[in-house]
């Protein structure tokens, strides 16, 4: 069993930094302390690692990932998007279900953990998908195994929407587990589109994408999710959230003693609606991007806490060929693993709306500790004795250094919407299961 020290490490871990210096047995992390190790410590270590000047984290932990395995693997598949998620020293990620085929069988599930088990560099589990004819297959599910049910309410890739009343109660009264709502109201969404279709008759320009998707869509299908929350105590967890006014209904929500949670991401998070006049489709996803004071709201959120539960990445790659044409025709979605942590430390570092409140271990807790805690992952997402040696090393390169270009991306696609953009962090190194770069991933297991 190899033991690994790390030494002269300003560990980030619940609420506290601190110089120091943790020792791994094997997969497992052996034990930690401040200032310098004790000499029995030292003595039992096969490597010693300087990590002088550098960051130790738990590693993160991304609930929200598209890899595009089964189906759609010219975009990306397990083996390379894995592979992007520890070069970001992401550890572990929940992968989403529309791929092709559907993930909404058991037996569909089971091919997925398969694939990973071959393939994978980072710890995995995967969400089954809700239908409107598939909730005797939810009722037969073993969530130790499976983190939730993913549910397009209001709109969806594909023909996952569920919109059958019946279904809806059934699924929040009958499963328990977290159901992650995608939630877009398509009835808003498709009106907007033929108004502007109307407007724009050879083509709906890709800045108006805000538009094309608007944030009343994104509204009235969180406002109905949370209403089914309550009628029936289930937890709700709403994805991707893009606007000031969803924060107010979820907080709101919260004070009732609804059972709701909330994700938002890195790209709502660093651009708004002007950003699509220079990165142009680069910067097209779903939920739309929306407007500068919803950006600043949500970062204000992240500092003042409480409403924002998690930091994901909805990392959906496309090929740049596929992010051609205008609103209508570029395909939504990005890369975003790779580059999700040093962007969000860059982001606490130098935002001005953070106001230094947004701080690296609150990134630890929106990346790292919230995620396991809200989906019960056991002995992941903490610097602890006995938990998994699942661990970063990040770099501070200063706010001239850490340039993003293309040819950084590990990721199938090869391209990022952060190119150009200077971070003032950088990842060294990854952990999974005290391995370095991986190599030694495992199934995530869940508590319920």
């Amino acid at each position: 069993m190899s033991r690994i020290l790390f030494e002269n490490a300003l560990l980030v871990n619940e609420g506290e930094s601190f110089e120091g210096w943790l020792l791994t047995e094997g997969p497992l992390i052996g034990s930690l302390g401040r200032g310098v190790a004790p000499d029995d410590v030292v003595a039992l270590a096969d490597e010693r690692i300087d990590a002088s000047g550098k960051m130790l984290l738990p590693g993160v932990i991304d609930t929200h990932v598209h890899f595009r395995d089964p189906g759609l693997t010219e975009k990306a598949d397990m083996a390379t998007e894995s592979r992007a998620a520890v070069a970001g020293g992401v550890t572990s990620f929940l992968d989403m279900p529309n791929t092709v085929p559907q993930t909404t069988s058991i037996e569909a599930l089971e091919a997925k953990k398969a694939r990973a088990a071959e393939v994978s560099e980072a710890n995995y589990g995967f969400f089954i998908g809700a239908t409107n004819n598939n909730i005797d297959t939810l009722r037969k599910v073993d969530f130790t195994k499976v983190p939730g049910v993913k549910l397009f309410l209001g709109s969806s890739t594909g023909n996952m929407l569920v919109d059958a009343e019946s279904t809806l109660h059934k699924l929040f009264e009958e499963i328990d587990a977290v159901i992650a709502v995608h939630a877009e109201d398509e009835a808003v969404i498709a009106a907007a589109r033929e108004r502007l279709k109307a407007e724009w008759p050879d083509g709906i320009p890709v800045e108006l994408h805000p538009d094309v998707r608007p944030r009343e869509a994104c509204v009235a299908a969180t406002r109905r999710a949370i209403s089914l929350a309550e009628e029936t105590g289930a937890r709700v967890h709403v994805c991707h959230v893009s606007t000031a006014d969803e924060l107010r209904l979820i907080a709101d929500a919260k004070r009732r003693g609804v059972k709701v949670t909330a994700e938002t991401c890195p790209q709502y998070l660093l651009w708004d609606r002007n950003d699509f006049l220079t990165l142009g489709a680069r910067v097209k996803c779903n939920p739309s991007i929306k407007e500068a004071s919803d950006r600043i709201a949500l970062v204000r959120a992240l500092a003042e806490g409480g409403v924002i539960d998690t930091i994901a990445t909805d990392h959906a790659p496309h090929l740049l060929s596929q992010k051609q044409g205008d609103a209508l025709k570029a395909a939504s979605g990005m890369p975003m693993i790779q580059f999700s942590l040093p962007a969000m430390l860059d982001l606490a570092a130098t935002d001005p709306e953070a106001e230094d409140l947004v701080t690296p271990g609150r990134i630890v807790e929106l990346m790292c500790h919230a995620p396991a805690r809200l989906f019960g992952i056991e002995r992941r997402g903490f610097l602890r004795p006995g938990y998994y040696a699942d661990l970063v090393l990040v770099e501070p390169v200063g706010l001239s250094g850490g340039k993003i270009s293309d040819t950084d991306v590990v990721s199938r696609c090869g391209w990022t919407p952060l190119a150009g953009r200077h971070l003032s962090y950088r990842v060294d190194s990854t952990w999974v299961n005290g391995r370095k770069g991986g190599g030694s991933a495992m199934a995530l297991e869940f508590e319920k």
